[in-house]
Parts: C-alpha cells; sequence; structure tokens
C-alpha cells in the first residue's frame, strides 16, 4: 500500500470520528455533557494526545533518520564505485571489461531506483538482476596478476567491491521494511478517538469543522511523511540521484584510457 493511499485512509477516519461525535453531541442526555463530564473527557483525551504526539514525533525521527542513512549509503556507495574503477584502471587494460560492466551496473541502479532512462543495451541478464556487483567482483578474482604491484591492485579492488556489495544488499534488506500494521492501526485508533472528542465537545459551525478537516489534514500529512521517508528509494520524496550522475559521467569519460 503507498504512503499516499495510507494517508488518504488516515484522513478519512479522522474526518469521519469528528462527524460521529458532532452527530453524538445533540444524541446524547444532557448530563453526560456536563461540566464535570467534559473535565474527564478532556483529561483523558490528554493521556491520548501525548501518547499520540510521542508516536508521532518517534516515527518522524524514525524516519528522517532512514531517509538520511540512505542519502548518506549513496554517497559512500558512489565514492567507493569510483575509487574501484580507478584502482581498476591503475591494473591495466586487463581490467577493461570489468570497468565497463561497473558503469552498466551503475546505470542499471539509476533504471532500477529512479526509473532513468539509461543505455541498457549489451548490460546482459547478470546485470539485469538485482545481484549487485557480484559480476564485477567474479572477473577481479578471474585476473591473473604478473606483477606484484598488479597482485596489490587485484587485492584492493576485492576489498572496495566487498565494501559496496555489503552496502547494496543492505539497501535491499531495508527496501521492505515499513510501518508494522498492528501499530498502525492503534495510532489510526488513537488519533480517531481524539478526533472524535473534538467533534463531541465543539460546537458545530463553519468555522469548527473547517479546523478539524484543517488538522485531519495535517496529521494525514505527517503519517504521509512517515510511510514515504521510510522507503528512500520508492515513494514521492526519494534520495537524489546526483551522485550516481555524476559517477556515471565520470565512468563514461574514464573509459578511454582503459578501453
Amino acid at each position: 500500500m503507498s504512503a499516499l493511499t495510507i494517508a488518504g485512509i488516515v484522513f478519512v477516519c479522522l474526518v469521519f470520528a469528528s462527524a460521529v461525535g458532532m452527530i453524538a453531541r445533540y444524541r446524547l442526555p444532557h448530563h453526560h455533557l456536563s461540566i464535570d463530564s467534559r473535565d474527564v473527557i478532556k483529561l483523558a483525551t490528554a493521556v491520548v494526545g501525548t501518547l499520540s504526539a510521542l508516536a508521532l514525533g518517534f516515527l518522524i525521527a524514525s524516519a528522517k533518520t532512514t531517509f538520511e542513512d540512505a542519502q548518506t549509503e549513496l554517497r559512500t556507495s558512489t565514492a567507493r564505485v569510483l575509487l574501484l574503477d580507478r584502482v581498476m584502471l591503475h591494473y591495466g587494460p586487463e581490467t577493461a571489461d570489468a570497468r565497463r560492466l561497473l558503469s552498466k551496473l551503475v546505470e542499471a541502479r539509476l533504471q532500477r531506483n529512479w526509473h532513468t532512462p539509461a543505455a541498457m543495451d549489451g548490460v546482459g541478464p547478470q546485470v539485469s538482476e538485482d545481484i549487485g556487483i557480484e559480476p564485477v567482483q567474479d572477473q577481479l578474482r578471474s585476473l591473473k596478476p604478473s606483477t606484484d604491484a598488479q597482485r596489490l591492485l587485484q587485492n584492493r579492488a576485492i576489498e572496495v567491491s566487498g565494501n559496496v556489495a555489503e552496502a547494496h544488499w543492505l539497501v535491499v534488506e531495508q527496501e521492505d521494511e515499513s510501518l508494522p500494521f498492528a501499530f498502525l492501526i492503534i495510532l489510526v485508533f488513537w488519533l480517531s478517538l481524539l478526533f472524535f472528542t473534538f467533534g463531541l465537545l465543539s460546537p458545530v459551525n463553519g468555522t469548527v469543522i473547517f479546523v478539524l478537516v484543517s488538522c485531519a489534514l495535517s496529521v494525514a500529512g505527517a503519517v504521509f511523511l512517515i510511510t514515504d521517508m521510510a522507503h528512500p528509494y520508492l515513494g514521492v520524496i526519494q534520495v537524489s540521484d546526483e551522485p550516481l550522475r555524476n559517477a556515471l559521467d565520470r565512468l563514461s569519460k574514464g573509459k578511454g584510457p582503459a578501453a
């Protein structure tokens, strides 16, 4: 379920709860809304409101951390890819195929995460699948260094590619993470209860309805931010692909000497 759909459901639930509260205001016996009853309702609502505020604040902070971690991972992986390309360049012309494949892998990630039109011709089935940098690692392991310098460069390239592979699989494992459904149900229940009491204790007029609808839209917007930022590569608010584009441009310019 998309973040926009979840936010829409939350908005409908909160508006519906407010409407039910307004209807109940005129259906309940008068003593149910006496001054003493209102005081108890306000105290109970304050407890639920505090829980809801803490939960929303925690979730927003967690989603922001996830988004920033994804940005950091992308910059770090991009830097390692460029370093790997330079190490293979210094190894010699034997790594030309591996460097070309590395460039295609960057294009594949742009296409997969940002749906960027990329020149994917000749990538091959082994890259079209989400297997990360493993094809490059296979070619690095198959190299036969003839000097100590090449042997050191091969080991360094394998080490850097291992770091890139580790970061890649960490991102793949985190892509399926989402807000627990049970927690979301409880949070919506708390918020609906709050908006029910708002409607119950408020007079029915245009200003009150406008304020309640605006508040429901604001809360739904917060839920949208939480669920959307938790998926940095899938939602409306996405990690910028600029680092990968710059890396791809550098990789393309650097193909000449090693070709």
